[in-house]
């Protein structure tokens, strides 16, 4: 499909646009301080756009409406745990943080439990990441070969180059100020879509609600106690969960608590940037259900290709190119690719950020300024070239790609039972926090993978029975207990031995 000159020219403008814009903060960028935390001077309304372009990603975009479309509201009250899980970060970790004056989220871990904590955390960091930056690539050029034609390889290629010079260029300045103006890109693409796709309506803007009513688009999920089902209490909870480690212990968010002057402005910049994911995820899962009322009063405008079960995901992007305003068109694109670029530049900077923090000078301890800046841009480029490696790599490939959303919860699902083990009880010796993490690893990893490996023919008795989204909340409370109960014990006996 030929892409319009108007529409070509406004997704040109505003992604290379952004990509200069972040490639100029160069000139203001000379000291390691300036390329991890901008010196620390950064105003805090950015900052909190830059917390919540970094939460949405591409996937966010197009994902969420097409759930929306062929289910309903249930997803969005993950969503609805954000404000509670905020103003925990806000009351607990931001201050911690700032406390500690450490550029990394995983210093507090050795000041708890000792270098392995703190190796483990961020090893398991850098490989979500990586595996993160590849697989965004990849999904941000899926859609746009699909409505475009435009080659997969390269478009993953273009990408990361351009996202990783901004990024290695202007380091968590350019990253915090392009991430402030992908946001209000994203939000005024997606305002616009659900716009046009309300006043676009046969019978008028009403025919939305009343097509979806009819349907019960707009439920939220069963209220039932089923743990297999994802129930609004699986959803909440899981998303209590995933949103507290986001907000609390991730060092892409950690980071930008960092960026301001004072911790007035760190908690309300990531009050900000949280609270305001939840407005807008609520207007994409609107898109979706407008589409589907959309389609449903005019079937002759859809495809039969796009009428089958499981083509959910790729009625937005026809709506996008078919249904949109010329001009409109090229917005939504650049919305779509500011969101996989503000995702992309954040693990670069926050990637290069740890390999800096807490290993060259960790293990270095005569590191210079000028030896500093060398293994930030080095390490910049390096993981950006991993990312589109990956991503190159992933392309056709979709059970690999599958298959790396259950690992991500094994990289990363332990992280959170461990901080919390070292914020909540002081008296936890290392040797308790090791088992727990051991043991609680060995849960999340049998919660991932089982349903993978022990299927109907396959020794089915060894299969979770959870759904998948309680992985992170088991996995984390298996590690806290265990630690816990761990310490416990010990001071049990030590005490009986005295």
């Amino acid at each position: 499909m030929n892409l319009p000159v108007t529409d070509l020219v406004v997704f040109i403008i505003i992604t290379f646009g952004n990509v200069l814009f972040g490639a100029s903060f160069y000139f203001k960028n000379k000291t390691s301080d300036q390329f991890t935390s901008g010196g620390g001077k950064l105003p805090s309304w950015v900052v909190g756009m830059s917390i919540f372009a970094t939460f949405v990603s591409s996937i966010s975009f197009l994902a969420l409406p097409g759930k929306a479309y062929v289910s309903n509201w249930n997803a969005l009250v993950f969503s609805f745990a954000i404000p509670i899980a905020a103003i925990m970060a806000v009351k607990f970790f931001v201050p911690l943080y700032r406390g500690l004056g450490s550029i990394s989220a995983y210093n507090y871990l050795e000041v708890r439990f000792g270098i392995w904590a703190r190796i483990y955390a961020s090893v398991c960091y850098i490989l979500t990441q990586m595996m993160r930056t590849g697989a965004i690539l990849l999904l941000l050029a899926l859609p746009l070969n699909a409505l475009f034609g435009w080659n997969i390889k390269t478009i993953i290629i273009i990408t990361g180059i351009a996202v990783t010079a901004y990024s290695m260029l202007g380091g968590i300045q350019a990253v915090v100020w392009t991430d402030a103006v992908q946001g209000i890109i994203l939000i005024v693409g997606a305002l616009t879509c659900a716009l046009v796709l309300t006043f676009s309506m046969p019978e008028g803007p009403g025919q939305v609600f009343e097509i979806a009513s009819a349907n019960h688009k707009f439920s939220l999920g069963s209220f039932g106690a089923s743990i297999s089902d994802s129930t609004f209490w699986v959803v909440l909870i899981y998303g209590l969960f995933i949103n507290l480690q986001n907000y609390g212990i991730d060092q892409n968010f950690v980071q930008r608590y960092m960026t301001t002057s004072s911790l007035k402005k760190a908690k309300s910049s990531a009050l900000f940037g949280a609270l305001l994911y939840l407005p807008v995820s609520l207007i994409f899962f609107y898109i979706g259900t407008a589409l589907f009322s959309y389609y449903t009063a005019q079937p002759n405008l859809l495809p039969a290709e796009l009428k089958a079960a499981g083509a959910g995901d790729k009625v937005f992007p026809h709506f996008i190119v078919n249904g949109l305003p010329v001009g409109i068109t090229g917005l939504l694109i650049a919305a779509i690719f500011a969101a996989g670029m503000s995702t992309v530049s954040t693990s670069v900077n926050s990637t290069a950020t740890i390999i800096l923090s807490d290993y060259y000078r960790r293990y270095f301890k005569n590191a210079t300024e000028k030896s500093s800046m060398k293994v930030l841009y080095i390490s910049s480029v390096i993981f950006g070239a991993l990312g589109i490696i990956i991503a190159l790599s992933l392309v056709g490939v979709e059970s690999v790609l599958d298959a790396w959303w259950s690992l991500a919860s094994i990289f990363s699902g332990g992280m959170l039972g461990l901080f919390l083990l070292a914020f909540l009880s002081k008296s936890v010796r290392n040797i308790d926090a090791a088992v727990g993490v051991i043991i609680g690893a060995l849960v999340i990893i049998w919660m991932s993978l089982s349903p993978l490996y022990f299927t109907e023919g396959n020794l089915p008795a060894f299969k979770s029975p959870f759904h998948s989204n309680l992985t992170i909340v088991i996995g984390t409370l298996v590690i806290f207990l265990v630690g816990f109960i761990g310490m416990k014990l010990f001071a049990g006996k030590k005490h009986k031995n005295n």
